[in-house]
């Protein structure tokens, strides 16, 4: 059983679109209209919107493989590519995607701890992420790996308005 690493490239846009629509799909398609899930998947996940985001400096992606395998993915963001205006101090965890059949394997805690390590290699002061407030899974995961509540936004599935739990663990 392995697990690594590997930095995203433009090369990899097409696995990139593949897994975002297959995890996100996996995980919100019970609660969501057909409609809004495709709206969203359209927007969010085509490949000019996955290529500007990739080429932002400002965002990183990373693929975690499992036993050489792609499980899932990681994008991080600093600066002005966060979604909300949390400073120059703080990065933020935008996605933690990981394939269904790969999910309880420790893969999520593996990209975490990926993330803190970047946040402290350029010394952000906290990392935070938005968590859908009916994903009561990904909550009780944040909590036990110290992240706490510290606000909320609204997150748009279509035309639905939705709200996010804004989580945030402070590192220095």
């Amino acid at each position: 059983m392995t697990m690594n690493i590997r930095k995203c490239t433009l090369e990899d846009l097409g696995n990139l679109q593949e897994i975002s629509h297959e995890t996100f799909n996996d995980t919100f398609k019970h609660q969501n209209s057909r409609e809004n899930m495709k709206a969203y998947l359209e927007r969010a996940f085509n490949l000019k919107q996955l290529e500007k985001e990739i080429c932002n400096p400002a965002s990183e992606f990373f693929f975690v493989y499992f036993n050489n395998e792609i499980a899932g993915y990681l994008k991080v963001n600093t600066n002005d590519a966060q979604s909300e205006e949390m400073g120059n101090e703080s990065l933020e965890v935008e996605r933690i995607y990981i394939k269904s059949k790969f999910q309880k394997l420790g893969l999520g805690k593996y990209l975490l701890n990926k993330a803190m390590a970047i946040a402290m290699e350029r010394k952000k002061k906290k990392i935070w992420l938005g968590v859908w407030e009916k994903n009561e899974n990904a909550i009780a995961f944040y909590k036990k790996m110290g992240f706490v509540r510290t606000g909320a936004h609204s997150f748009y599935m279509g035309e639905e308005e939705q709200i996010d739990f804004i989580m945030t663990k402070t590192l220095i």
